[in-house]
C-alpha cells in the first residue's frame, strides 16, 4: 500500500499488532482490575415476596428477574513498580487481599536507636 493512501486507522491498526500504543500512552479500561482483569459480570436480581415456609409461612414467590450487572471491588491503590517509581493503579480487593499487589511505603518503619552501653 502507497504511503498516500494509507490512513491514520492503517497505522494504528498495524501498531496495535505489534502491541504498541501510540506516543507511548496505555489505556485502561474502567471499571477492570489491572492486575487480573476482572470486569464487570451479568446475573439476575431475583425478587421475591412472601414467608419462607420454615418460619411458618406458605413460601416465598419470585415476583420477577431482572438483569444486573455485578462490579468488581475496585480500590485506587498506590504500588512501588519494579524500578523504584510509585505509581497509581485500580485493583480489585480479591488481589489485594491474596497478595498479588505490595503497597507504596509511605515512610520508613520505625527503629530504635542503637545503644553504645
Amino acid at each position: 500500500m502507497p504511503l498516500a493512501q494509507t490512513t491514520q486507522l492503517d497505522i494504528l491498526d498495524g501498531l496495535s499488532e505489534l502491541g504498541l500504543r501510540p506516543r507511548g500512552e496505555i489505556r485502561r479500561m474502567a471499571g477492570v482490575c489491572e492486575v487480573c482483569g476482572k470486569g464487570p459480570q451479568l446475573g439476575n436480581r431475583v425478587q421475591t415476596r412472601g414467608k419462607a415456609k420454615y418460619l411458618g409461612g406458605v413460601g416465598t414467590k419470585i415476583t420477577g428477574i431482572t438483569r444486573r450487572q455485578f462490579k468488581p471491588n475496585l480500590q485506587n491503590v498506590h504500588v512501588t513498580t519494579s524500578n523504584g517509581t510509585s505509581k497509581s493503579i485500580r485493583v480489585c480487593a480479591q488481589c489485594l487481599r491474596s497478595g498479588a499487589v505490595t503497597k507504596r511505603i509511605k515512610a520508613r518503619p520505625f527503629q530504635l536507636p542503637k545503644s553504645g552501653g
